[in-house]
């Protein structure tokens, strides 16, 4: 396939033609219908976790997801209500809101807009990059919380309980069990039997529209049984025809409020997008451009916002699915947003008696697949500060619950500390010859220093204002390393940059070390770091003993002048 041009970079779905004609359009119609028959009742489902109308969900899966592909890098991610989303929009607009009120609702409108516009802006200024600073174990000790605190706050609704909402996630859950009112037992039916049967047909017939098979046959046999007439909980009445195109209203108490959960939307639902897109198109080699994503994922949640509905985003499962029918481009988007409007003009009577502990079923079973503890194992093994981040932000999400987007934000300040912190200690290390004819560390390998006068020291960082500190103090230890060192070798094949404070330590350090009768050298030095040198004016002082290429070249040129002193 011919590389994009700067057209199909802006708007991708011109270079759907050219992937039609080399694998057709049948895998992107079959993808379509198949995840259609997977969202439209996951739409339901993740509005009420929202804490939203149920039809609020089938107007985010209609043009955000069309939005979504016309304008995304990646053409098999399937855009619509997510369930990390739905309940980082549910938890934050509870303190503002009481659910069921014509303010919420405006509030979720408004959500969504703000975190598109964060990520628009991200996507058109090219700083997709800086949602790189939340590292992989934070964001699984997220996620893993996160997805416990789904699970959770969907077993009272899936036995027929009322969980309060008193702000404190715990405390509001042993009340829901405790509390007199008992299990529905027809609402614990239908949800534990919904369960158990989208369980069942998940591992026996996987390729069947398991959930969409179980939400008709609940449908109907609630309908039957008049299930809403003995105090069970329906979906009940669906707006007919289609959302209307408005502007959400704008309040600045409410922008200000709602600024810190837009930008944690913005960050988890664009890193559930990045997995995606990465996996996805790792496995057909179709390039995916991170800002380009951003501006896709940002312009479906305007989209979302201007016609009245919740924050949208990238579902993974959905668009493993999508890949795995074979979709190759946004067709299969288009095929699907048909199949949702088609719900909303003319089946939406008939969700009137889905049962809501069904709803709850299909929300436990999409989101069971969120819980990974073995990354929080994983990330303790490998390093224990990682694994340390990943705790600490799994209990800090858990104990803000239902206001879990503190949890992220306390993950993100907890990545950006441990990126400072490693960034101020890097390895710096003497060398010595090891029999392979390398040098490497001395002290792991129980190697002498190449000579008594010198010493080579290693330094595996940029030397920038973070780590100027510990280079200088590596230096006074190597000068120090044996009585009558005399010149101190820097290998500095690691530092591919440095910095006015890193330029003004070196240069106080060779002051320093001319005072006590001892000398700089370098090797390996990197083209940008000598040019900086040279601007500073610090090369002259320095390019006699700085011109080595390699930790011998500057042996055979510094040893005979040390031995003839």
């Amino acid at each position: 396939m011919t590389p994009p041009s700067a057209a199909e970079r802006l708007l991708p779905f011109l270079a759907w033609p050219q992937l039609w004609a080399k694998h057709g359009i049948r895998g992107d119609l079959v993808a379509g219908i198949t995840v259609a028959l997977v969202l439209i009742p996951q739409s339901l489902a993740y509005a009420q976790l929202g804490s939203l109308p149920p039809y609020i969900g089938l107007y985010a899966a209609l043009l955000p997801a069309l939005i979504g592909a016309l304008f995304g890098s990646c053409g098999q991610l399937s855009t619509g209500p997510v369930a990390l989303t739905a309940l980082l929009t549910g938890a934050s607009l509870l303190p503002l809101a009481r659910p069921d009120t014509p303010e919420f609702l405006a509030l979720a409108v408004l959500l969504a807009l703000l975190s598109g516009v964060i990520q628009l802006a991200l996507g058109v200024l090219r700083l997709g990059w800086l949602l790189n600073l939340l590292s992989h174990p934070v964001l699984m000790g997220f996620i893993n919380a996160a997805a416990l605190v789904i699970c959770l706050s969907q077993l009272p609704p899936l036995l027929g309980l009322a969980l309060p909402q008193g702000g404190q996630f715990i405390a509001d859950l042993i009340r829901a069990f405790s509390s007199g009112d008992g299990i529905h037992l027809q609402a614990a039916l239908f949800g534990l039997g919904a369960l158990a049967t989208l369980i069942l047909l998940r591992r026996t017939l996987p390729r069947l529209p398991g959930v969409l098979l179980v939400v008709v046959a609940a449908t109907a046999l609630s309908a039957a049984l008049g299930f809403e007439h003995s105090g069970g909980a329906v979906v009940g009445a669906i707006p007919a025809g289609l959302p209307q195109l408005t502007m959400p209203a704008l309040q600045t108490d409410a922008i200000v409020a709602l600024l810190p959960t837009a930008f944690v939307i913005a960050l988890v639902s664009f890193m559930e997008a990045a997995s995606s897109a990465k996996l996805i198109s790792g496995k057909t080699r179709q390039p995916w451009d991170q800002n380009q994503e951003l501006i896709g994922q940002g312009l479906a949640k305007l989209a979302s916002s201007l016609t009245g509905s919740m924050p949208v985003s990238a579902s993974f499962s959905r668009s493993a699915l999508n890949y795995a029918n074979g979709a190759r481009t946004g067709l299969s988007a288009l095929v699907t947003t048909v199949a949702v409007l088609l719900t909303l003009l003319y089946f939406t009577p008939l969700l009137w008696h889905l049962p809501k502990p069904v709803l709850a079923a299909v929300i436990l079973l999409a989101v069971v697949n969120l819980l990974d503890f073995g990354a929080l194992a994983r990330a303790w093994r490998a390093n224990r500060d990682d694994g340390l981040a990943a705790a600490l932000t799994f209990v800090a999400t858990l104990a803000f619950a239902p206001n879990i987007q503190n949890g992220i934000l306390t993950g993100l300040m907890l990545s950006l500390a441990l990126m400072v912190y490693r960034g101020m200690s890097p390895r710096a290390a003497m060398l010595g010859l090891h029999p392979d004819g390398t040098y490497r560390d001395l002290e792991r390998f129980g190697l002498p220093h190449p000579d008594p006068q010198l010493v080579i020291l290693r330094f595996d960082s940029p030397l920038t204002f973070v780590t100027a500190a510990t280079f200088e103090d590596a230096m006074l230890r190597a000068a120090r390393a044996q009585p009558a060192v005399r010149t101190v070798l820097i290998s500095a094949a690691g530092i591919n940059d440095i910095d006015a404070t890193g330029l003004h330590v070196l240069n106080g350090l060779i002051d320093r070390f001319a005072a006590q009768g001892q000398s700089i050298a370098c090797c390996g030095l990197k083209k940008q770091v000598i040019d900086a040198m040279e601007r500073d004016g610090l090369w002259p002082r320095i390019a006699a003993l700085s011109a080595y290429r390699t930790e011998q070249h500057a042996l055979d040129e510094l040893l005979p002048t040390l031995a003839a002193r």
